[in-house]
């Protein structure tokens, strides 16, 4: 009997090995591309490091609970049942002039700023997960794919996780990116995926890439962590911050909550939106993933006029009702700082700052 459970249990881990050799799982990096990972202060035994203590766990919570609660706890409404919402808008045929946000569920949005066309951590796969059909797109979320996009000046990846950085999107998106910008080490995934090397731009934190028109995009810290495979933190994870002649927009990635947030705030001063993670929260997990309290206390410490909540609306990651995170924080808001929730697809015009949405994921049945 040992000797049956020994043979299965060496087949399966076989079957897992050479699964992952699927390009989906990117490629570590190397040669060159390491040893300027190995200069940075933030590199330290072999991998990134936080700037804060950052466990993996809250304190009294143990892995198997964890992963025992996700496998077993039953939540009705942990996924919608309708589906959701979107309206159309024609990214390809926008005025120069049209400075927008259009969200696309999840942390994938399209920016528009003086006729500069960014696109933020896009998934369009249907799936947050390397394995297929185990994390899938809320019905109606994926109303947009690749083909409705226009050429896009800047691919703005925040880290390499898969609900972040999807492989189907990135291939399906090469002849469209003129130019990627990402943490250290995650130009490698790239690389291997047909990219370029001319075409990637790798920073690490605190650093300043000058763009068109004046602007600038600044590669920020975060608190969370990467990777693709069993190996964490071998690439950088980022929040960037774009900065105009007339506007100031975070763009916050994932990470949970610290100092940085005031750090930045005294850095920039007023930032008129942040777009930042709300969703996809458990407190056995805080250090990496803001609860909707340590969100708006973000907000306030960033000085934004605005607050964009993402990181919801799209792949069921938690526990929590599916609309919770949109509820809880506009409960806890109440009306402090304007909250800018667009349906997927609806257009955000950020030079209207009395723009007006609804509460759409209020209009959904629940169990």
């Amino acid at each position: 009997m040992i000797a049956i459970i020994g043979v299965i249990l060496l087949l399966l881990v076989l079957t897992v090995l050479l699964y992952m050799q699927q390009p989906k799982f990117g490629k570590a990096p190397s040669g060159a591309r390491l040893e300027r990972m190995k200069q940075s202060p933030n590199f330290k035994n072999g991998v990134f490091e936080n700037k804060t203590h950052t466990p993996s766990l809250t304190e009294g919570y143990s892995m198997t609970k964890v992963m025992w609660e996700f496998l077993f706890s039953k939540n009705p409404n942990q996924k919608p049942h309708q589906d959701i919402p979107s309206v159309h808008t024609d990214l390809k045929h926008l005025p120069a002039d049209s400075n927008i946000v259009v969200w696309f569920g999840h942390s994938s949005y399209f920016l528009q700023m003086d006729g500069v066309k960014f696109l933020v951590d896009p998934v369009f796969s249907g799936n947050a997960s390397p394995v297929p059909g185990s994390t899938k797109a809320f019905k109606g979320s994926d109303a947009y794919t690749v083909a409705d996009l226009p050429e896009i000046d800047y691919l703005l990846i925040s880290h390499d996780h898969y609900d972040h950085l999807d492989y189907e999107t990135i291939k399906a998106l090469k002849g469209k990116v003129k130019k990627v910008v990402c943490g250290l080490g995650v130009g490698a995934h790239f690389e291997y995926w047909g990219y370029a090397t001319d075409k990637i731009i790798e920073r690490d934190w605190e650093e300043t890439i000058p763009l068109e028109h004046g602007m600038k995009l600044h590669t920020l810290s975060s608190r969370h962590f990467s990777g693709r495979t069993f190996k964490r933190n071998n690439t950088l994870w980022l929040s960037f911050l774009l900065e105009t002649p007339k506007v100031k927009i975070f763009l916050g990635g994932d990470g949970g909550y610290d100092d940085r947030f005031k750090a930045i705030g005294q850095r920039f001063g007023a930032i008129d939106l942040a777009i930042l993670e709300n969703g996809q929260y458990n407190v056995a997990w805080q250090a990496i993933h803001c609860l909707p309290e340590e969100t708006l206390k973000a907000a306030k410490e960033l000085n934004a006029k605005r607050i964009m909540p993402v990181h919801s609306g799209k792949f069921s990651l938690a526990l929590h009702d599916w609309n919770e995170p949109l509820r809880e924080i506009s409960r806890l808001n109440a009306g402090q700082i304007p909250l800018v929730t667009p349906r997927i697809g609806e257009p955000v015009h950020l030079g209207d700052t009395a723009q007006v949405f609804t509460e759409w994921w209020n209009e959904l049945d629940v169990k």
